[in-house]
């Protein structure tokens, strides 16, 4: 993975997570003056940036950056004939 993904998909990372990034994109909208209705927006864009980087299945295949993980799943279950699912995922880091 490209990033350091929390959880395999957006569904699996808890409320407390995302209210969290949620206030905090807030904070930064309202810092930068945007009037409320614009700050919603720039939130919620910032939040599915934060689900791309944060979630396995969102983030650029290593091999092909233009095809998701989930994409490349697809892919390979309809080549294969057979459902894939990611059911965990372990994140290796050379150096530390």
């Amino acid at each position: 993975a490209s990033t350091n993904p929390i959880s395999i998909s957006q569904d699996e990372i808890s409320e407390d997570v995302i209210e969290r990034e949620r206030a905090v994109y807030m904070e930064q909208a309202r810092e930068e003056g945007k009037p409320e209705e614009i700050a919603v927006k720039i939130v919620e864009g910032r939040l599915q940036k934060f689900f791309k980087e944060s979630t396995l299945l969102a983030q650029p295949f290593v091999k092909n950056p233009d095809v998701t993980v989930e994409q490349l799943i697809t892919e390979v279950s309809g080549t294969v004939g057979e459902k894939i699912e990611v059911a965990r995922f372990a994140r290796m880091k050379i150096g530390e």
